[in-house]
């Protein structure tokens, strides 16, 4: 039977889909960046461009596993409201409005990595990071709903 790998740490990360290069990031960690970089390089070249958040596991051997997430709710809004930074006071400025459809879209692009049980849940999500950036969502609303502690 195999020894058990002591684990050295665990990272998060944020990297470029298809262009990750060894650097300071992957340096504190304590892996092989050259082995890490063509092993994530390689898994997110259909996502080339994109940022991929990534969690690493360093074992203390050097060894190293790592699993990618979706892309970040808050680029994914830039994108598709075409703006390169959201609004400094989001009760003030809005910097873009997208529809429903739209950003029901990333709710389901982001589902396997939110605690939501459906897409309408992860629509409210998306739409709580969207005002939190100045970015309006026509037709939907963010009043709380309320509990049956609460009553009516």
């Amino acid at each position: 039977m195999a020894a058990k790998k002591e684990i050295k740490r665990i990272a998060k990360i944020q990297l470029i889909g298809g262009q990750a290069k060894p650097g300071p990031a992957l340096a504190s960690i304590g892996i092989n960046m050259a082995e890490f970089t063509k092993q994530f390089n390689d898994q997110t070249k259909s996502r080339n461009g994109e940022v991929v958040p990534c969690i690493i596991t360093a074992y203390s051997d050097k060894s190293f596993t790592f699993i990618t997430k979706t892309s970040p709710a808050s680029v994914m809004l830039k994108k598709i409201a075409k703006v390169n930074k959201g609004g400094k006071n989001q009760l003030t400025d809005t910097v873009a409005t997208i529809t429903k459809e739209q950003a029901l879209e990333v709710a389901k692009y982001k589902m396997p990595d939110l605690n939501a049980y459906d897409e309408e849940m992860a629509l409210r999500m998306i739409a709580g990071t969207a005002k939190q950036m100045g970015i309006k969502i026509k037709d939907v609303d963010l009043t709380p709903k309320k509990t049956a502690k609460e009553g009516k």
